[in-house]
């Protein structure tokens, strides 16, 4: 007796789902938690964005010529990795836009931590927020907060005392939050008591002495550098970017800069409230925490966990993350890749030649590069998608519920089962066998099943 395969197993095709499908689709049904309501008297989303764009407006118009005036993707910027505009270009964009060279200077940098312009290597190019300014308020809101991010970059800082700017730039967050509870006006003198009274307390964590032999302390000359001045300096940086006002020996956070600092203050807060602690946890401790979290919910988590530390060594523990045998990890890591946006470019076209990470790799670049989420798919190959399909059946047997599984069919790229099946063989993915053991345990058709057992035997013992 022979096996029967169905003739015309047609899949129904739908869009292939983004690649956060398998975190969805493992989702538990658990009360929507209510969406956070910023302090009373916040401006709307929409005057918000009005501020901002006002903010940026100069760095804006920079963006829009060096788009404009110069070759697509160049920007005039030399091949130092540095961004600067070179001095031809420079005097160039004054003329044009009758400015001096040093305001061009200064619009461009915004421009830059704004994210209006996007560096890759020696070149620049419009970054997506640009495409996206007259039109989407998010997108303008988020360009202005990576500038408030960034602000300690956008004033120079002292030449003297490294470490104690470094303490002062760590200090910060909690002047802001003073600020921000005080809703008010705060004399400067009250800041620069705070901001001793925190540099002592980072000092002294630094001073502890852990457990075990240590080595012979090295003598120490103690830090007598005054803090004024680099109070001062900060709160300056502070202004420069809109975040506060600063006069009369008093300082008052703006409209953004208060919203911001509460947005800052409740993604920390629900990333504490998770049951792992994500905020302190390692990449991969942190991704498993946000798996049965809602996509908005995970994205907190995501943005909490990125701004308690470094860019570049979190996008690296993302990727080592994605590169380990959890296909839900995998995913997950490039989900929160995606909350990075433009700084972990340069990471995630390193793992292209990663076949684990290619098609992953492969469809945050595209989206990056302003595709439609829902359209992505169409960067990869036949192959490819066939082996991100199996990666996320993995995922989804590893992590989900067998009515899932059979789901999971339904955003294959193939028409039918058979087609289906003879191109999850031959694409070679480590867990194809036991994907399809665990879809024909899964699939309510008993003669589809045994077609998919039938299959995952000849994997199994390399026949035909």
């Amino acid at each position: 007796m022979t096996s029967r395969i169905p003739r015309d197993s047609r899949l129904r095709l739908v869009r292939p789902r983004p690649l956060a499908a398998a975190p969805r689709a493992m989702e538990q049904r658990r009360p929507r938690r209510p969406a956070p309501r910023p302090p009373e008297g916040t401006p709307a989303p929409a005057e918000l964005a009005g501020m901002a764009r006002t903010q940026l407006a100069g760095a804006a118009r920079v963006a829009r010529w060096a788009d404009a005036a110069l070759h697509p993707g160049r920007m005039g910027v030399p091949a130092d990795d540095k961004a600067t505009l070179s001095d031809a270009t420079a005097e160039r964009a004054a003329d044009d836009l009758r400015l001096t060279p040093t305001q061009v200077r200064a619009d461009w940098d915004t421009a830059r931590l704004a994210g209006l312009v996007e560096v890759h290597g020696g070149t620049a190019r419009p970054g997506w927020r640009l495409r996206a300014w007259d039109r989407d308020d998010s997108a303008v809101l988020r360009g202005w907060v990576a500038l408030f991010d960034a602000w300690s970059l956008a004033h120079p800082e002292p030449a003297q005392a490294p470490a104690a700017v470094a303490e002062v730039v760590s200090a910060m967050p909690q002047l802001l939050s003073f600020l921000q509870l005080s809703a008010g006006p705060v004399p400067v003198a009250q800041l620069l008591d705070l901001l001793e009274q925190r540099v002592r307390e980072l000092r002294t964590e630094r001073c502890e002495i852990p457990y075990g032999p240590q080595p012979e302390p090295q003598p120490r000359q103690p830090d007598d550098t005054p803090l004024a001045p680099l109070l001062d300096w900060a709160l300056h940086a502070l202004a420069a970017v809109g975040a506060l006002t600063y006069g009369d020996a008093q300082a008052t956070l703006t409209p953004l800069g208060s919203w911001a600092v509460w947005v800052k203050l409740e993604q920390i807060c629900v990333a504490a409230q998770s049951p792992a602690g994500n905020i302190e946890a390692s990449a991969e401790e942190m991704l498993r925490g946000c798996a049965q979290l809602r996509p908005n919910a995970a994205r907190a988590e995501y943005r909490a966990w990125l701004a308690a530390r470094p860019v570049g060594g979190a996008v690296t523990e993302l990727l080592d993350a994605a590169r380990g045998e959890d296909a839900l990890l995998r995913g997950l890591a490039f989900e929160a890749l995606r909350v990075v946006g433009a700084p972990a470019e340069p990471d995630v076209r390193a793992v292209l030649d990663v076949p684990t990470l290619r098609p992953y790799a492969l469809l945050w670049l595209a989206e990056h590069d302003g595709a439609d989420p829902e359209d992505a798919h169409e960067v990869l190959t036949r192959e490819e998608a066939t082996w991100l399909w199996v990666d996320t059946a993995a995922a989804v047997a590893d992590h989900g519920e067998a009515p899932l599984l059979v789901r999971h069919l339904e955003s294959a790229v193939q028409p039918t089962v058979p087609a289906l099946l003879d191109e999850v063989r031959a694409v070679g993915h480590p867990r194809t066998v036991q994907v399809l053991v665990a879809l024909a345990a899964a699939h309510p058709d008993p003669a589809l099943a045994k077609a998919v057992r039938r299959a995952a035997f000849q994997v199994h013992t390399g026949g035909s």
